[in-house]
């Protein structure tokens, strides 16, 4: 998801190295159960399945915010950027943060990675029920958001030059700041408190439809904890100042929940210093 970079850890490191040290320290893709710097939530993947569509609903939270410490939050569908030597993502979800102020700011965006996430004029509230679904078609895009609070919708179709289409996913995430596609750190993660997905389905190329939970392909459960792997292609590890665990799925595979959790680490890096080395920094889920 989005991406703002930390340029200052980064410096003298190539793209090449960094993402050969990504490689090495990567977890199997095969795991049942597997951690992230940045992801919570639900993957779905097998050798030889390909995805074209994936869906999913959930229940834009509200965050706890702390005046003076920025934080953010993501929650969203996607098709691709699992495997650790992905370059792509096709996705689309809304966003949660704590600004300076302390005051929660809701949005919503989409993202075909590796270009930056584009904020859509929709608008979203704590309590709205949203309904995401990716379509992937050889290089077209399709990418729906629904507000079935508000009965408005935003929809976009594109092409994109990279395409990932060997994975799906349910996921909420740690936003990162990026100063280029292989300089990445996820931010701050905010409070949410908890957010319930449900609806959680995926289709195959081959027209196979199913839950997360469908025998046509392996599942994977993401714990994001600080310090750890980070998808979409691993970059930098994480000062996000929480963790986030996803609920056993349920309803036929469908729903789960996930939780955030507070996580003792340091503050005092996490605003008014990065700003000033940021400044050429963009977003990124």
């Amino acid at each position: 998801m989005k991406n703002i970079l930390d340029a200052g850890t980064r410096a003298g490191l190539t793209a090449a190295a960094i993402l050969a040290t990504a490689l090495f320290s990567a977890p199997t893709a095969l795991a049942k159960t597997t951690t992230s710097s940045n992801w919570a939530g639900y993957a779905v993947h097998r050798p030889g399945v390909s995805f074209r569509q994936v869906s999913g609903t959930w229940t834009q939270p509200t965050t706890s915010c702390i005046p003076g410490q920025s934080s953010y939050s993501a929650m969203w569908v996607g098709i691709g950027g699992f495997k650790p030597t992905s370059d792509a993502l096709e996705q689309i979800g809304t966003e949660v943060d704590c600004n300076p102020a302390g005051n929660t700011v809701s949005s919503a965006w989409y993202e075909l990675v590796p270009a930056p996430s584009k904020t859509i004029s929709l608008a979203v509230h704590p309590g709205d029920v949203m309904h995401a679904t990716v379509t992937v078609m050889g290089h077209h895009v399709t990418v729906i958001l629904r507000n079935l609070t508000s009965h408005k919708t935003f929809r976009k179709s594109l092409n994109a030059p990279s395409i990932d289409v060997s994975s799906a996913e349910w996921i909420v995430e740690a936003p990162s700041e990026c100063i280029s596609q292989f300089a990445c750190q996820a931010l701050p993660l905010a409070n949410f408190g908890s957010v319930g997905f449900d609806s959680a389905a995926a289709t195959s190329t081959n027209g196979t439809a199913g839950s997360i939970t469908s025998p046509r392909w392996w599942r994977t459960k993401i714990d994001l904890t600080p310090g750890s792997q980070r998808f979409i292609v691993a970059r930098q590890t994480s000062d996000t100042a929480g963790s986030a665990t996803p609920s056993p799925l349920s309803g036929a595979g469908r729903e789960f929940g996930v939780t955030y959790a507070p996580v003792a680490t340091p503050s005092a890096q996490f605003d008014g210093t990065r700003q000033n080395r940021l400044r050429a920094a963009y977003i990124e889920h």
